[in-house]
């Protein structure tokens, strides 16, 4: 019943008939391993006690019903699905709970869930070149452990060790597997125990992971033609052909996938509905049933060819404003095939006098590869039309309304625009009269343009230049002819710093400084200042600063100390952000500096009035006989007070 016990027992015997009679009380085994969920026995032996013991589990009181007392100087505990990783186990004498013996109980647990793959010769057919395995084991243990991939293909052929890791995988050079169920088992070992896991059969061609396929992608009009070569294990292949265009437009990448019924990994696919002039990129992976994917093959870039269907010509025309002559200029334009499209289209562009139902051809023109043409109309109402030609063939045709000068036409109203993170933002208010949808127009030097459709009362202007004021028109669109165009002029795609802020002026006294300045952006789209601050100081001292309404480009600075070097710079503001201008240094006058040269100038003007003479002393002037000083007059800086033929103040 207690296999230990005994074993135990008969130790304890040949100890005692060793002559050593005296046998003091401990708990056996010392530190033993078990397998996470087994049983485990120990003994306490109780020599030096009289009575009952009790056992402790990490410091916790065990169950009574476990422990089992065989004599007087034994008793047994069996601990039954043992899942502690690591418990301390303590003997105790039941009257006086002194300890009398302890252990360490260890568990260890035995790898499992291994899987493998075995990658395909990279020549091709024969055995796999090389497998990898890898496997669970859930064990944090003090002890080093040695792991031995172990694998066999019959119970009655020996064994083979593939290789030896320290962690929970491995990759051997195949020697010795055949096509032949495999038997993998992962045996654990450390200097204290060794467990080893459940056997795991498999279907080699389940694990047979293949090399990447070999890929040719051939661009047609209406499509991709995908083929790729494989090795052939005459066994069911799947694979997946994966594209996407080169520059991404926020489309996901689309996987098609294909399973090959005829045993053979080699096989094809077209992609269709791909966009005309267009790179994409294609790659291809394989997998035989139930087997893992092979690596993506090297990418392969196309650029598809023009589709004839995919040709949409879409027209607009800006017209000039009207003038004095008999002939307006039209620029027409309309959307051109992607600049990757290695086709050359021929345009056919007419202008038609439109008179109701009735229209006359008064101009053809023939224009190779263009997607711009300006024209001259009289002030009538003409329909301009276009066709587009591939090698003689119609692909397609649209024409566009030009009213007359002076025709009363619906206009939208309302047109509103503003920027928002380098998008523009229209909206308007639509006419009374039903519309088809409205065209939107924009440019930023007049020029180039660019227009979009729409059927709402709103757009979204993206892909604008930075900072860049743009002119934007809103025309209506009916069944047959245009309505008149609305524009929302000077709109910034996005609003910069305020301009360069430069110091004009400044010009020092004892006390105070005149600081004037101005601004000059050399963008379009500077910030409007909302004010302007003012920082001066000297180098030993904090920083002052005075701001100053967005309007004032000027501003004296106060409670300045005399004879002292000052800096000074200003910062502008705007709701999108500063600029500085660069520090400029300045020297104030001494203190009393200007009071002194007036009241010599007033002694000099006391003694001419006494003497008689009618002058008046000014700094780089002849005296004057038309003007006199009168020696008490109150002067300020070098303006002084005229006082002509005047008896003196008393």
């Amino acid at each position: 019943m207690y296999p230990f016990f005994v074993l135990y027992l008969m130790v304890m015997i040949g100890f005692m008939c060793n002559g050593q009679h005296e046998v003091p009380c401990d708990v056996f085994p010392k530190d033993q391993y078990i397998e996470v969920g087994s049983s485990a026995e120990v003994v306490c032996q109780t020599t030096c006690i009289r009575g009952k013991v009790s056992w402790t589990l990490n410091n916790l009181p065990v169950n009574e019903s476990l422990s089992q007392t065989i004599n007087s100087s034994h008793t047994v505990l069996t601990l039954r699905n043992f899942i502690h990783p690591s418990a301390t186990l303590q003997c105790h004498s039941a009257a006086t709970h002194q300890i009398l013996g302890g252990t360490t109980i260890r568990t260890y647990s035995k790898p499992g869930k291994i899987s493998c793959i075995m990658q395909e010769n990279p020549y091709g057919g024969g055995v796999p070149d090389l497998v990898t395995c890898s496997w669970e084991h859930q064990m944090i243990s003090p002890l080093k452990i040695n792991y031995t991939l172990v694998y066999e293909y019959s119970p009655t052929v020996a064994k083979a060790e593939l290789c030896v890791s320290q962690e929970t995988h491995c990759t051997a050079k195949n020697t010795v597997m055949q096509w032949t169920n495999a038997i993998f088992t992962v045996r654990a070992k450390t200097t204290a125990w060794e467990a080893t896991s459940d056997r795991y059969e498999v279907d080699p061609y389940r694990l047979l992971k293949l090399n990447q396929p070999t890929v040719k992608v051939t661009a047609f009009p209406d499509y991709l033609f995908v083929e790729w070569s494989k090795e052939s294990y005459n066994q069911r292949c799947h694979c997946e052909v994966k594209y996407s265009k080169v520059v991404s437009d926020g489309a996901p990448e689309v996987v098609l996938r294909k399973t090959l019924d005829n045993n053979n990994c080699p096989g094809n696919a077209p992609i269709e509905n791909v966009e005309s002039c267009t790179n994409y990129k294609v790659v291809v992976r394989c997998a035989l049933d139930k087997a893992p994917w092979s690596d993506w093959s090297q990418e392969e870039i196309v650029l598809t060819k023009l589709n004839n269907r995919h040709v949409k010509l879409r027209l607009w025309r800006k017209i000039a404003e009207p003038e004095e002559s008999e002939m307006r200029k039209v620029h027409a334009m309309w959307n051109e095939v992607p600049s990757t499209c290695q086709d050359t289209l021929i345009y056919t562009i007419k202008k038609n006098l439109y008179k109701g139902d009735v229209t006359g051809v008064n101009y053809t023109d023939i224009l190779y590869g263009n997607s711009t043409c300006d024209l001259a109309v009289s002030h009538d109402s003409h329909r301009i039309n276009l066709q587009a030609f591939k090698n003689g063939t119609l692909l397609a045709e649209d024409s566009v309304y030009v009213p007359a000068t002076g025709e009363s036409l619906p206009e939208v109203t309302d047109i509103q625009a503003s920027t928002l993170e380098g998008v523009i933002v229209v909206s308007w208010k639509a006419p009374v009269q039903p519309v088809s949808g409205y065209m939107i127009d924009w440019t930023h030097n007049g020029y180039k343009y660019y227009w979009k459709e729409s059927a709402y009362t709103n757009i979204t202007l993206s892909g604008l230049l930075d900072k860049k004021e743009y002119n934007i028109t809103v025309t209506p669109l009916f069944k047959d002819k245009t309505g008149h165009g609305t524009q929302a002029l000077h709109i910034c795609s996005r609003v910069g710093d305020p301009g360069n802020v430069t110091i004009i002026t400044v010009n020092p006294n004892d006390k105070s400084a005149f600081v004037s300045w101005n601004t000059k952006s050399q963008e379009e789209c500077s910030g409007v200042v909302i004010n302007y601050t003012v920082f001066y100081g000297t180098q030993t001292e904090t920083m002052l600063n005075v701001t100053v309404d967005g309007t004032r480009q000027d501003t004296n600075l106060k409670d300045l100390n005399p004879d002292t070097q000052y800096s000074v710079y200003i910062e502008a503001t705007s709701p999108t952000g500063t600029s500085k201008s660069s520090e400029r240094l300045f020297k104030t006058k001494r203190f009393g500096g200007e009071s002194s040269e007036r009241n010599r100038y007033r002694t000099q003007a006391s003694a001419l009035w006494h003497c008689g003479h009618h002058q008046v002393i000014k700094r780089g002037r002849p005296p004057s006989s038309h003007s006199i000083i009168h020696p008490r007059a109150s002067l300020t800086g070098f303006t002084q007070r005229k006082l002509r033929k005047q008896p003196p103040l008393q």
